[in-house]
Formats: structure tokens, sequence, C-alpha cells
């Protein structure tokens, strides 16, 4: 028996904490009819964690606007502890292109998402060829 078209495109998320984080590892392709566990994930967290959270992206081939809507969702209620790490090819070429990166922290890796301090409402961007790095305002 051969496994459907849409089975290769499921959606797996795995949580796991790490040094004080909650890690999300995202995989799979994600839309309309897909994206509602990592909505359902994002809000657990907002409810019952206080660390950052980190969604990592690598693993998803596809996303669409429903994909950006649940993060913006996750955003407000997560604050500045969402955090995007090591987003895909294609997952990068849409922050990109809609500015995603100005509202959610995207960083290169998980490690990098973890250990990143982001102050509320003092955050500068410095562009770099993969990803977008969030540094600390300066002050003074």
């Amino acid at each position: 028996m051969q496994p459907s078209p849409n089975e290769d495109r499921a959606v797996r998320i795995d949580t796991h904490q790490e040094r004080g984080a909650l890690v999300l590892t995202v995989s799979g392709d994600l839309d309309i009819d897909s994206v509602p566990p990592l909505g359902r994930a994002l809000e657990t967290a907002a409810a019952e964690g206080s660390g950052p959270v980190v969604v990592d992206l690598s693993g998803v081939g596809f996303a669409d606007s429903t994909t950006v809507n649940v993060l913006l969702q996750g955003q407000t209620a997560l604050g500045g502890r969402l955090r995007l790490a090591a987003p895909s090819p294609f997952v990068q070429r849409l922050i990109g292109m809609i500015g995603l990166d100005s509202a959610i922290p995207v960083l290169t890796d998980i490690d990098e998402a973890i250990d990143a301090t982001l102050p509320p409402g003092g955050l500068r961007t410095r562009r770099t060829s993969a990803c977008t790095r969030w540094r600390p305002a300066r002050t003074g």
C-alpha cells in the first residue's frame, strides 16, 4: 500500500525543554489544514510557561498566510518570549517577503534563539545573508 501524497507532508511538532526554553521543532508543510497543531502548541506555551519559546522551522518545506497568522497570534500571546529559529529556505523567503522578521525575532539556530536577550521595545536588527540577527538596542 502506498502512502497518500498528504502523508509525506504531514506536520509534526516535537517539543522539548532546553536550557530553560521550550523548543517546538516543526516539520512538514504548514497550510490552512495542517497549521492548527502549531497554534495549539503556542497557546499551551503561553498558558503554562514563562521562559523563551523557540519555534524551529528548519524542517518546514512550505508555509502560507495561515502560518503567518498563527505565528503573529503566538507573538501576541507570548510577546518577547517567542523566537523563530533556523527557517528553511522557503520559510526564510516568506519571512523576508512579508517582513515578519520586523515583528518576531528570527535567529539562525536554536542555541542563538535560546540565548538571545530581547528586551521589550528595544530591538534592532542587523541583516545577514541567512537570517535577521536581533540585537538589544543600545541605550544612551
